[in-house]
């Protein structure tokens, strides 16, 4: 009887170092699988850093390329304010000076008339 309950016993514990083996080789596959999407994830992360880093200098980059680009036309407008205003008085310039010679050109179409009008009474004495 007690060959039969040291049996039971042995077989007992067989089963539970049996069970304890598998659950320790399914636990080691757990920790492996777990390792392994942890590495991923780390390596995952890492890339987006070096994305955002490297999108951060280009959106710097492009900020910089912005302000130069904003002041370049804001120069730009103020030299087409004073090129306008400059048009503006030549225009009224050119209307002022063809007013003068409209004048001008009047008074010698007279001057003309007043040399004909001598010239012809002088010839006439």
């Amino acid at each position: 009887m007690e060959e039969a309950l040291k049996d039971r016993i042995i077989l007992i514990l067989s089963v539970l170092v049996l069970v304890f083996f598998v659950t320790t080789i399914n636990s080691c596959s757990e920790i492996q699988k777990q390792k392994k999407q942890k590495e991923k994830e780390i390596l995952q992360r890492m890339e987006l850093e070096e994305k955002i880093n490297k999108f951060s200098q280009e959106k710097g980059t492009w900020e910089n390329n912005l302000d130069k680009c904003q002041k370049e036309l804001q120069e730009t407008k103020i030299k087409l304010d004073n090129l306008e205003k400059n048009l503006t008085q030549q225009e009224l310039i050119n209307k002022s000076l063809k007013e003068e010679l409209e004048k001008i050109t009047k008074l010698k179409e007279a001057l003309e008339e007043d040399l004909k009008e001598a010239l012809t009474t002088k010839s006439k004495k």
